[in-house]
């Protein structure tokens, strides 16, 4: 199995490949990686409840995870690091924080509907 390295093309409604990534902002990212890496939460805001909307509603054949911004992130930096783990420390536990009060939330959402593997 070949592995690639590097961005695929995104293909739009057109079938053209595009030569560039989506453009996000600097401002947008630095937003988003300071609410990750607050490990005492970051309240309403927070990557876990803006996608907890949308994994409660969604169909069975679909899968969303809110902290899969957080996992590209460190993945980048391994990228971009030659595959050094010691230089990505912050991206690996930003994801793991935001990975960690995702599942606390649901298990606690779950636990007030009275869901349960026996009821």
């Amino acid at each position: 199995m070949k592995l690639v390295h590097g961005p695929l093309p995104l293909r739009g409604c057109g079938g053209k490949s595009n030569d560039s990534p989506s453009k996000v902002s600097d401002d947008n990212i630095k937003s988003r990686t300071l609410l990750m890496s607050n490990a005492e939460g970051a309240g309403e805001n927070s990557e876990w409840q803006k996608g907890g909307a949308r994994f409660q509603g969604k169909r069975h054949s679909e899968y969303f995870d809110p902290c899969q911004e957080a996992a590209d992130r460190s993945l980048k930096c391994l990228r971009r690091n030659g595959g050094d783990r010691g230089m990505c420390t912050d991206y690996f536990q930003a994801y793991k924080d935001c990975k960690q009060r995702w599942m606390e939330e649901m298990k606690e959402a779950k636990r007030k509907e009275g869901k349960s593997w026996f009821g």
